[in-house]
């Protein structure tokens, strides 16, 4: 069987601290960690989100 490079990842919003996402990410293509812009619910507008250890 093949290893899974796919891990489940956690994104925190950068303004209010609050983990809002989860999603994949493929660790032989991509070394450095995701940040994404997305919408925060508590902020209530899009901002910066970026995975969490």
């Amino acid at each position: 069987m093949a290893k899974d490079a796919r891990v489940i990842v956690t994104l925190e919003c950068e303004v209010c601290k609050s983990r809002n996402y989860q999603t994949e990410k493929n660790t032989k293509l991509q070394k450095e960690r995701l940040s994404l812009k997305k919408y925060c619910k508590k902020c209530k507008k899009n901002t910066l989100h970026k995975e969490t250890k």
